[in-house]
């Protein structure tokens, strides 16, 4: 299995969207995914389409010390999800001293999941630092940051560098960090800007195919579909197509 962390040092950047959207049309093209939320917002239901009363997920499963082979909830377009679930502040608190105590919780949940080596296991982390990145970061193979094309953003770069760089560089098996950018928006200065200088400082970190402010998005999760059930030809759509064809080549690439 293939386990990439998307994740981002500011909150607002559309990482759960990217997440859901990216691990549909992953799906699409028939890689077996599944998506994991690790945030106790516990957002990323609502973008695949799980009902609103569904209180279930890892969050309540590591209250109970119990395993997450019984969470099976499913998209409508087949996309395995565990979602954190419903919990208290209070609960959140007794989970986070827990994986401070536990720092394998994640490694040692999914092995017991037995999972085929052939499925990709996307997880979306809450924004900025916290023991739910940490936990994810030690045991990815590929890191996704999401950045918007502005000041702040690009403000929070070299954060974001040392973070990677602390849990990833000397690790045997790390296959890369990689740079996403969100909600572009061609027509506005700043935007080109921003995305020009990202390019020359990350080089081939950043994937090529930069992902369009469109309506359609936000649209789509009215509906809790992905954008490309919702409209197969807007741009978003496309864009979310040619980032995991990207992807698929790079874990191709990369395992080769």
């Amino acid at each position: 299995m293939t386990v990439i962390a998307v994740i981002s040092m500011k909150g607002g950047v559309g990482k759960t969207t990217v997440t859901s959207n990216l691990s549909a049309t992953l799906t699409r093209f028939g890689q077996r995914v599944l998506v994991i939320d690790l945030d106790p917002q516990n957002a990323l239901r609502l973008h695949c389409g799980i009902p609103v009363h569904e209180t279930g997920g890892i969050g309540r499963d590591t209250l109970q010390g119990v395993s997450w082979e019984n969470l099976d909830f499913r998209s409508p377009g087949g996309v395995q999800v565990l979602p954190f679930g419903v919990v208290s502040d209070e609960e959140c608190m007794v989970i986070e001293r827990h994986l401070v105590e536990h720092p394998g919780w994640l490694g040692d949940n999914l092995a017991n999941l037995g999972l085929d080596e052939d499925i990709v296991i996307l997880l979306d982390t809450p924004p900025g630092p916290s023991v739910y990145l940490q936990q994810a970061l030690s045991i990815a193979d590929i890191v996704l940051v999401v950045l918007l094309t502005d000041a702040g953003s690009y403000a929070v770069l070299p954060a974001t560098e040392t973070l990677l760089k602390h849990y990833g560089a000397f690790r045997r098996g790390f296959l890369g960090s990689y740079y996403v950018l969100n909600q572009v928006d061609a027509s506005r200065t700043l935007s080109r800007d921003v995305m020009e200088v990202v390019r020359h400082d990350l080089g081939a970190r950043l994937m090529p195919f930069p992902i369009h402010r469109d309506e359609a998005v936000s649209e789509s999760l009215a509906y809790q579909k992905p954008v490309l059930d919702y409209d197969r030809y807007a741009q978003a759509s496309q864009d979310f197509e040619q980032f995991a064809k990207w992807l698929i080549q790079k874990l191709k690439d990369k395992t080769a």
